[in-house]
């Protein structure tokens, strides 16, 4: 497999390392700001030999360069977040190039493995009324995004598998909240790769689900594992349905 990584910072240097440890050719990094990166944009040269492009540019630049990156009829990764409020141009753009995407807030494995657990335990909790739900998230202070994609997927499932939370409430809470409205929190300092937690509240008891990244490692190792995963796919894929056929 041969690769192009979109985004050569902290994140795409760790995917080029996971590439390599994994037997995949990385052709080309690229990043305007880098200087270590091998090209400063998606061009004709850039993409030459390639067979998937992974991205984890800015939120800002990654719509150029999904964009770009299909143009090219390559296959895509797309693991930056901030931009799924375009997924239905996103979704024109793979069809009208005939290749395949897979995106995901959160490519690590382990995370994925958590998804599931809280789509489980959703199904549960939703016969058991007695139980209120919330959550939070916290991640390291350079982050740029808030709630992190990851907290957004979680809010999603949880809204599709318990009928009594209709909506999430993200903010600061200066009101009592409704109880249909489910709160997910956000917390940034430090140098946290990414912490995120269920919880399940009585008066009597409360179960929490908790994951907590110990690096970015996870998220690299992931990421080309999908890339690997979209080599002979068309179309547009979430890492939830990467994940149900691994299962």
């Amino acid at each position: 497999m041969k690769l192009s990584i979109i985004g050569y910072g902290k994140m795409g240097q760790l995917i080029e390392q996971a590439a390599l440890e994994r037997g995949a050719e990385v052709i080309s990094t690229i990043d305007p700001f880098n200087p270590k990166a091998s090209h400063k944009s998606v061009s004709e040269e850039s993409m030459n030999g390639v067979d998937v492009c992974i991205c984890f540019s800015q939120p800002d630049a990654a719509m150029g360069n999904i964009a770009d990156a299909c143009r090219w009829k390559k296959q895509v990764v797309v693991g930056t977040t901030g931009w799924v409020d375009k997924m239905s141009e996103v979704e024109v753009m793979v069809n009208e190039n005939n290749v395949g995407l897979v995106y995901s807030s959160n490519f690590s494995i382990g995370v994925n493995i958590f998804f599931r657990l809280i789509e489980l335990a959703g199904q549960v909790m939703n016969k058991f009324d007695v139980y209120d739900i919330l959550g939070y998230e916290a991640h390291h202070n350079r982050k740029i995004d808030s709630p992190s994609g990851t907290a957004v997927t979680i809010s999603n499932i949880r809204l599709d598998n318990i009928d009594r939370k209709t909506t999430v409430f993200e903010e600061k809470l200066d009101r009592k909240i409704d109880p249909h409205e489910l709160h997910f929190s956000s917390m940034r300092g430090g140098n946290i790769p990414g912490t995120h937690a269920v919880l399940f509240d009585s008066e009597f008891d409360t179960i929490e689900l908790k994951h907590t990244a110990r690096s970015r490692t996870g998220f690299a190792v992931g990421s080309v594992i999908a890339a690997e995963w979209i080599q002979d796919k068309k179309g547009l894929f979430t890492e939830a349905d990467m994940m149900k056929q691994l299962l």
